[in-house]
């Protein structure tokens, strides 16, 4: 059964909408106001590239971190993606991946870039980024509608 337009309406004037300049707001009967200064949502750390890691560790943070994406369709990817080519990736492409999935703020980015919606930024547009495109493309056409189990 659909909701009526007021129903949806009345729905979306009680959920708290995204930061506007900055500041957090929600919405009370339609109306926008400033969240309270106590609240304040959580930031992200910058990325810090760990030196020194072992290369056994490096592989098992970013199967972990290719799994645990802010998004279905990058956990789906990633952790197909990891799951195939972790293990037999070198140091300094473990590296590049690393930065891949890890300095960029936002995982639409990565998703367009990989799906080729989206030109891939420069800093980004190594060979890495060339495997998961064409990893996507899912040339064999095979079904990757769930995360693999770990080993």
């Amino acid at each position: 059964m659909a909701l009526s337009l007021r129903c949806a309406q009345r729905l979306f004037s009680r959920t708290v909408a995204p930061r506007v300049t900055g500041h957090a707001f929600y919405r009370d009967k339609g109306d926008m106001h400033p969240a309270p200064p106590d609240i304040q949502e959580p930031t992200i750390p910058p990325y810090e590239e760990k030196v020194g890691e072992p290369l056994h560790l490096k592989r098992a943070r970013l199967q972990y971190q290719s799994r645990k994406r802010g998004m279905l369709e990058n956990g789906l990817i990633l952790s197909t993606f990891a799951h195939r080519y972790l293990s037999s990736m070198t140091e300094q492409q473990l590296s590049l991946y690393d930065r891949l999935i890890n300095l960029p703020s936002n995982d639409w980015e990565i998703y367009y870039w990989a799906i080729g919606v989206q030109p891939t930024p420069q800093e980004f547009d190594n060979e890495v980024m060339t495997m998961l495109k064409e990893f996507v493309k899912n040339s064999n056409k095979e079904d990757r509608t769930i995360q693999p189990n770990l080993h």
